[in-house]
């Protein structure tokens, strides 16, 4: 591709663009995450946790598969030249951040797990700092703890004194390996590596990775008389996972690491309780109440510190 000849204003508009779009990417993706809550309403209690992650990504590889052939010079010279980089992916990825997030909600309440879960966006600057000697400024980290603190005003619902009669077990450490490996799963998508891969292509190849490390433990649960999907409810929220909460989430956050790096595109994670939030009182007919306002409010500013563009000097 040639580079189109530019006025003196082009320069400070193509760039501008270039980071509207990803923006507005990253701000529709945690919606299509959230939709979990919608869906899920009717499917995980009708479906064993590895099942539902077996069939989510299954089903996902499936509708990605003409990705892969488009690209399928350059799909292969990756899967060849790097089998433990995809396999790492899909088993950060799909298993324990699919149907380990599942398991652990067995042991742990939405509570605890939201806000174990949450503080990823600062273990990913962890990761980027220790790993590739990213910078990070003190307006980034400002805006992590504010966004942070407005996760916990909705999820602890302006009461502080929750922490207090809240137990930790089994579920919680699971989330803290859920929080870990979603960092690492962020980190590990952009690099040489994954240089010459289309977004598609990329996210059709992690998808068959979960399913294919799934799929020994959704047998063992369907020999062992584990709970099958058996109604049409479950079999379209199973559908309704697999297109907003699988195909749109991941491909839009894969992009937005793309784009932004993961350290930004992470932060904007914070806003799947406000859409949770939002889907419940839409969908769910659940009530809005003073500290969701609070918190949403919170997060937006947190969101605001965290992606602005640094100044030039």
């Amino acid at each position: 591709m040639t580079a189109p000849t530019t006025t003196d204003a082009a320069p400070d508009a193509k760039p501008s663009l270039a980071r509207f779009i990803p923006l507005i990417v990253m701000l529709l993706t945690p919606l299509f995450f959230s939709s979990n809550l919608i869906f899920g309403r009717s499917t995980i209690p009708e479906v064993a946790p590895f099942t539902l992650a077996f069939l989510r990504w299954t089903a996902a590889c499936l509708l990605l598969s003409p990705f892969l052939w488009m690209a399928r010079a350059r799909v292969r010279a990756y899967v060849t030249t790097y089998p433990v980089h995809w396999l790492v992916l899909g088993f950060l990825g799909m298993w324990i951040c699919g149907a380990g997030v599942y398991y652990a909600l067995q042991f742990t309440t939405a509570t605890n797990g939201t806000l174990i879960y949450t503080t990823s966006p600062l273990m990913v600057i962890i990761l980027e700092r220790l790993f590739f000697g990213r910078p990070t400024s003190g307006r980034e980290i400002a805006g992590i703890i504010v966004g942070f603190l407005g996760v916990a005003i909705i999820v602890l619902k302006g009461d502080l004194n929750v922490l207090t009669t809240t137990s930790f077990n089994l579920g919680d450490l699971m989330f803290i390996a859920a929080a870990l490996s979603w960092a690492g799963y962020s980190v590990l998508l952009k690099g040489h590596r994954t240089a010459g891969l289309p977004v598609s292509a990329l996210f059709a190849i992690i998808t068959l990775s979960g399913a294919l490390l799934l799929a020994p433990f959704a047998l063992w649960e369907y020999l062992s008389g584990a709970m099958m999907p058996q109604t049409w409810s479950a079999w379209g929220g199973i559908a309704g996972i697999v297109v907003f909460s699988s195909l749109l989430a991941f491909s839009g956050y894969q992009y937005g690491i793309a784009r932004l790096g993961a350290s930004t595109a992470s932060v904007f994670m914070y806003l799947l309780p406000p859409y949770g939030v939002g889907l419940a009182v839409l969908v769910l007919g659940e009530p809005f109440e003073t500290h969701h306002a609070i918190g949403i409010f919170t997060v937006l500013a947190g969101l605001v510190l965290a992606t602005a563009p640094r100044k030039k000097r």
